[in-house]
């Protein structure tokens, strides 16, 4: 009878635990004593902070996940370990939020549609109705709620009903120009992703652009960040800068930022996607 090879695809295992010895030789027994192939590998130790961290990619037969997350489970109770494993075959359900600035949105769409971004999209929200027309052409429900100033805690309660009802593993904040409350940012750590037009911590707040024209400088930039109760302060995943002459005005900063926005956004939510952003405190460790 001849023997068939198991049915395998790839896997995804992220870690952060206290830097310790023979972290790698243990998560790799583990590894082969499941029958699995290691196919990337990265590590990244912070010495000051005496932490570590790692992301690999292993082929795996299906069959024997639950066998590996065994192992898995009492490697991290051992090690002091945090610990993620996911099948590279499952996408994310990824609710986009938007108000009335598009760039970031039509960018995100075009990629999704031509596969770039390995997720779903169950919904588009809204304070707006801009851009309707724009999910339409998708195929994406989108769902207007508006935020009026003397009623926000009733819109955010609505809003939030609709997120418990559409279940979203990540919610991407695409220029959705409202402060979500910190009761909300809790709900979801590590789960929301906003794009900043500026280059974190410089310029947060309200009118980037403008508070860079004041000051005369000749970069601007755009961070991508996860989103904390703290406003613009959570944890950055990435960012990106471009060139501004002297006689830029606020409008032609406005314009060329745009570009960066959809970059830096596309980058980061690529790389949450794809299990590349490590956190400990404030701090990210993106394998890129």
């Amino acid at each position: 009878m001849t023997e068939t090879t198991p049915a395998r695809h790839d896997f995804r295992l992220s870690i952060v635990c206290p830097d310790q010895h023979g972290i790698v030789a243990r998560v790799a027994e583990a590894i082969a004593g499941t029958d699995g192939w290691i196919t990337e590998a990265a590590q990244h130790t912070d010495a000051e902070a005496g932490w570590f961290f790692m992301r690999w990619v292993f082929a795996l037969d299906p069959a024997r996940e639950g066998e590996l997350r065994d192992r898995l489970l009492h490697l991290g109770e051992d090690m002091r370990m945090d610990w993620v494993l996911a099948d590279s075959r499952s996408r994310q359900r990824v609710v986009l939020m938007v108000s009335r600035e598009g760039h970031c949105l039509s960018d995100l769409l075009a990629r999704w549609n031509a596969g770039e971004l390995p997720m779903d999209i169950p919904a588009i929200l809204s304070n707006h109705t801009d851009h309707e027309p724009l999910a339409r052409c998708y195929g994406i429900p989108f769902e207007h709620i508006p935020v009026p100033r003397d009623d926000r805690a009733s819109a955010f309660a609505q809003l939030q009903e609709r997120l418990d009802d559409l279940q979203p593993d990540t919610v991407v904040l695409a220029r959705y120009m409202q402060i979500l409350p910190p009761w909300m940012c809790e709900r979801y750590p590590q789960r929301i992703i906003n794009i900043h037009h500026s280059f974190l911590p410089s310029f947060s707040g309200a009118r980037p652009y403008h508070q860079a024209h004041t000051r005369g400088v000749k970069l601007i930039g755009a961070t991508s960040h996860y989103v904390t109760e703290e406003l613009d302060a959570g944890p950055i995943i990435e960012q990106d800068v471009t060139r501004v002459r002297h006689d830029d005005s606020v409008q032609d900063m406005i314009r060329k930022g745009r570009d960066v926005e959809r970059w830096v956004l596309a980058r980061g939510l690529r790389y949450h996607l794809e299990g590349r952003v490590l956190t400990h405190g404030n701090k990210t460790v993106v394998f890129d």
